[in-house]
């Protein structure tokens, strides 16, 4: 059996594995704290990637921020933190409180952490990440990731000195360590964000104007400037702020970048009922009502230049100077024989083609830049939903239902789709994907992260007993399920999922010895027989173990007594794991007879010598291909 390794990926050797498939004499050995260890070669790494050799630092485009390093490294830095559920908070898919069936996820957390943490599980799965990120207004900063500086190592870091050693830049907040902060917290999150799109994944990122223009150009690093494909602008208020200083502002950006531009495909609009209104029948068409669309086109073939076709009414049709003919010669006969084409009440008019209306139903609209109040909401309608679910005015700037449901389906979120939002506040995106479920039958699937951030005391959320903001994204999210549930009625769907298993960000199960077993003296080891703490739960070690072998935390989990032990089932048979102490031969005989792809024990759970000697010929005998693991 194989331990374990029970942390989070470290991406700095992944990095190094995937460029030594490509470059394998790129790769060398050093010696770190008494171990050998792969690295790069950077000398050869260039030669590879160049047909010649460039010396020192050439003048290059490049954006770049004090500690910028430091954020590639924390986004790359494994961790061994877990995740511990917690199922007094969880409700069960029906909306049983306490129940632990739901799909959907909420994490309590730093999202730092968490996404390391769901790297191997979720990576290349999520469809949609929506995120509300801190805008960087000059408030008080809740991600630090231990970037704090003083004025004077910011300017060591950022080199603004002239050459007599005189400071170049007076006001430190304005220019540089404001933003650098705000670029240290959300650099790496947005680094492990895009591993856990699908390739034809999606990120929206709501923004204002004071850090869009940053944001753009991380964004462009990140993702790829190739898969920009808009700058959302959102009309978040109907009315004019008179009291402003210069222009009242009405909108937030919204920038949406996708994984590979090349998979991705937009989600259309429905046609609204105006749209509709425009077509009509006036001709008594068998096809229904139609619209006149013209011929011509602004753009095409040169041949269509000098375009020219007669129709057997005897109307000549000839492309506006400096158009061209849409259709050819033959698809206009098509047309003008199945009476498709306008010529207006006395029959002399321009040509058209008749558009019908059924020939659109299906096709829906492609969605514009812009989202006004109509389609994506405002703030007042986004408190007033949390008001009338929670009762009080305990948030602050929710994001409004519409504008959430609006970018599921811009997205082109399937039924079965998995939608992240790491800073989650609120809780509008689970709210929003329970609505649509609710209204298409899907089985789109939340995963909610946020930071158990304190109220303020003076606050009406801590005045209403919501003392983080977790508690109110918790309570959201079980009210709004049974609402949506209460209102929906008998056209529900069945097996709607109203609820969520809550997980709470912890230090490992793990003791230290089982990461630095080398550090522990000879004095210690009577202490440390066992390697897991003592506060945990085999419920908590579960959870552990399945971050560790990329089994999805929304997978099914059956608990069984095998032998009078208690065994996890998980996905069906895919893990079965048992963290009981004194395992004999009876209980691993008939996990091995269930033949999972995973089997996993704790190192000491064996009852004797002879089931630990027995223990791979009972495998070897009934599972061979079974992967066995301990911790």
């Amino acid at each position: 059996m194989d331990n374990l390794k029970m942390h989070s990926l470290d991406g700095v050797q992944r990095n190094i594995e995937l460029i030594g498939k490509l470059f394998p004499n790129a790769i060398t050995e050093v010696k770190r704290n008494g171990k050998v260890e792969h690295a790069i070669d950077f000398d050869v790494l260039r030669q590879e990637l160049s047909d010649s050799i460039v010396e020192g630092r050439e003048e290059r485009y490049q954006f770049t921020w004090p500690d910028k390093k430091k954020a590639m490294l924390a986004a790359n830095a494994p961790i061994t933190a877990t995740l511990r559920p917690v199922a007094a908070d969880s409700v069960g898919k029906d909306g049983t409180p306490g129940g632990f069936d739901s799909e959907n996820l909420y994490i309590e957390g730093d999202n730092l952490e968490v996404l390391k943490l769901l790297q191997e599980t979720y990576l290349g799965k999520v469809k949609m990440i929506y995120i509300d990120p801190p805008y960087n207004t000059g408030n008080d900063f809740v991600y630090e990731d231990d970037f704090a500086q003083s004025a004077a190592e910011y300017m060591d870091n950022s080199g603004q000195y002239d050459e007599e050693g005189n400071r170049l830049v007076t006001n430190t907040e304005s220019n540089g360590r404001f933003h650098t902060d705000w670029l240290n917290m959300i650099y790496p999150r947005l680094k492990i964000a895009k591993d856990l799109l699908a390739d034809d994944g999606v990120i929206f990122i709501s923004i204002d104007d004071g850090e869009v223009g940053n944001l753009r150009e991380v964004c462009d690093e990140v993702f790829g400037a190739r898969n920009f494909l808009a700058n959302l602008i959102w009309e978040k208020k109907y009315t004019v702020a008179n009291d402003a200083l210069f222009f009242s502002d009405n909108h937030d950006h919204i920038l949406c970048y996708v994984k590979n531009s090349s998979s991705f495909v937009i989600g259309k609009l429905p046609r609204t009922d105006e749209m509709n209104a425009a077509y009509k029948n006036p001709d008594h068409h068998p096809k229904g009502p139609w619209k006149a669309t013209p011929l011509h086109a602004k753009s095409g073939s040169a041949n269509s230049a000098n375009f020219s076709y007669t129709f057997k009414n005897g109307v000549v049709f000839c492309p506006p100077a400096g158009t061209f003919s849409r259709y050819s010669a033959e698809t206009l006969r098509k047309f003008d024989e199945n009476n498709e084409i306008w010529f207006g009440k006395d029959g002399t008019a321009v040509p058209a083609r008749k558009t019908f209306l059924c020939d659109l139903k299906n096709s829906g609209i492609v969605p514009r830049t812009i989202i006004p109040f109509s389609i994506g909401g405002h703030n007042h309608e986004a408190v007033d939903e949390v008001r009338n679910l929670l009762e009080n005015n305990i948030f602050t700037n929710p994001k409004p239902i519409k504008l959430l449901k609006y970018l599921l389906t811009v997205a082109n979120c399937e039924k079965d789709s998995i939608v992240l939002d790491f800073f989650s506040g609120s809780a509008t995106t689970a709210h929003a994907v329970m609505q649509l479920n609710a209204e298409d039958g899907g089985h789109r699937k939340f995963i909610m992260v946020q930071l158990p951030e304190k109220t303020d005391e003076k606050s009406e959320a801590y005045k209403a007993g919501y003392k983080n903001i977790c508690e109110i994204g918790k309570e959201r999210i079980r009210r709004a399920g049974r609402k949506i549930k209460e209102d929906a009625g008998l056209t529900a769907p069945a097996d709607l999922d109203i609820g969520f298993r809550c997980l709470r960000l912890d230090e490992s199960n793990m003791k230290p010895v089982y990461y630095t077993p080398d550090e522990v003296g000879q004095q210690d080891l009577f202490s440390l027989v066992d390697n897991v703490k003592e506060d945990r739960t085999p419920e908590d070690l579960l959870f552990q173990v399945m971050l560790d072998l990329g089994v999805l935390l929304s997978s099914s989990i059956e608990v069984k007594e095998i032998a009078g032990k208690k065994v996890f089932n998980v996905a069906d048979g895919f893990l079965l794991a048992c963290f009981d102490h004194d395992v004999t031969e009876e209980t691993v005989k008939a996990i091995a007879q269930m033949k999972p792809y995973y089997a996993v024990f704790r190192d000491s759970s064996m009852a004797n010598d002879s089931v630990a000697t027995n223990f791979d010929q009972i495998f070897e005998t009934y599972s061979p291909d079974t992967v066995r693991k301990v911790l």
